[in-house]
């Protein structure tokens, strides 16, 4: 570790640097509330724990091995003890725990990047003359630590009774890890070469809006946002009249927003495996491989959607005979045109249907 003795608070003329590291280390201790002591073979044996599982841990947890550096700390051996105290009790299997490690890792590594890139550097951008920017952060770190905390532990709970209310009401097991499900993509149209006009500013501002405005319509109808990819947003919900109406509105409230690039939204409903939060397998494929191939500002979705929303009674009843599939009529929201079949990579010849909003009245 660094001396930290050296650089006072940083305000020692050409001493900048070294009071930088100081207030930074300062601030790495306010935020780890421990003292850093162990080696990792220390943390292991003050916790019980066997190397190599505590290594497993560290790694799903989402922290690079450190060799022999004492970097840890006594909340680290209450962590591994915690874990492994989960195994041992049979609560969880070892396999369970790794899991439990890797998914609280990886959404929490997001959670802090953003954090550190976004919330905290715009409440220090304006720096007073004579303060570093690390000065500035450590009181707002201070105030913000305990109640961003209490905020995360508040989410996680109301978040969790939201899956467990799910899990308690599927018909059997298989339900919670493989159940049928509305998976829909939305992406923006021609943004690779959009992004290649923009200053690096704008063109993160155009994905913020984009992610914020999509998550809202997501779950303000009762969607889920499985997640994020810059130009593309992953969304599942167990219905498909509510699937239906969050792509229109999503097609419908972007074409508003003038900065906005055009959107294509492909879904499908079908079997959909659950891991981590995230979903796999054909429908899911079936969705990404429609969103590709669908016109700007437009939705397609699969066979299996569209007999779900007739068997709903979303949209009108199929009729070969119609030039546009499905007869035109009231008192149904939606309206089906079938397009032409063409074959797609690894899931064979697709017959994908134009979702649209019934131009007729109840």
């Amino acid at each position: 570790m660094a001396d930290e003795g050296s650089g006072g608070s940083g305000s020692g003329g050409g001493d900048g640097g070294a009071g930088e590291r100081t207030v930074a280390l300062e601030l790495e201790r306010l935020i780890l509330d421990a003292p850093r002591k162990y080696t990792p073979y220390q943390a292991a044996r003050a916790a019980d724990v066997p190397m190599e599982l505590a290594t497993r841990f560290w790694r799903a947890m989402g922290f690079p091995d450190i060799g022999q550096s004492r970097a840890l700390t006594d909340n680290d051996v209450i962590a591994l003890r915690r874990l492994a105290g989960l195994v041992e009790s049979g609560l969880l299997s070892e396999s369970m725990a790794i899991q439990v490690a890797r998914s609280t890792g990886q959404t929490t590594s997001r959670l802090a990047g953003w954090q550190m890139d976004t919330f905290l550097e715009n409440l220090t951008q304006s720096v007073e003359p004579g303060m570093t920017r690390a000065e500035v952060a450590y009181p707002l770190t201070e105030l913000l630590l305990p109640e961003l905390e209490q905020f995360l532990v508040y989410v996680w709970r109301r978040q969790l009774a939201a899956v467990t209310g799910r899990v308690v009401h599927a018909a059997e097991d298989n339900e919670i890890t493989s159940g049928r499900l509305a998976v829909g993509f939305a992406d923006l149209v021609g943004f690779t070469r959009l992004s290649r006009r923009l200053e690096e500013e704008e063109l993160g501002e155009l994905v913020e809006t984009f992610e914020n405005t999509c998550a809202d319509l997501i779950v303000g109808r009762g969607g889920r946002v499985v997640k994020t990819l810059g130009d593309e947003i992953l969304y599942a919900t167990e219905d498909p009249a509510t699937a239906a109406e969050i792509a229109l509105l999503l097609v419908e409230t972007l074409a508003k927003e003038d900065t906005m690039p055009a959107l294509r939204v492909g879904m499908a409903f079908g079997t959909v495996t659950s891991r981590m939060g995230d979903v796999f397998g054909t429908t899911v494929n079936l969705a990404s491989r429609l969103t590709s191939i669908a016109p700007k500002d437009a939705v397609l979705v699969d066979g299996e959607l569209a007999a779900a929303l007739e068997q709903a009674g979303a949209v009108p009843p199929y009729v070969p005979e119609d030039p546009a599939g499905h007869q035109a009529e009231g008192g149904h929201p939606f309206h089906l045109q079938p397009m032409w079949r063409r074959p797609v990579r690894g899931l064979g010849l697709v017959e994908p249907w134009l979702l649209t909003r019934s131009t007729l009245g109840d």
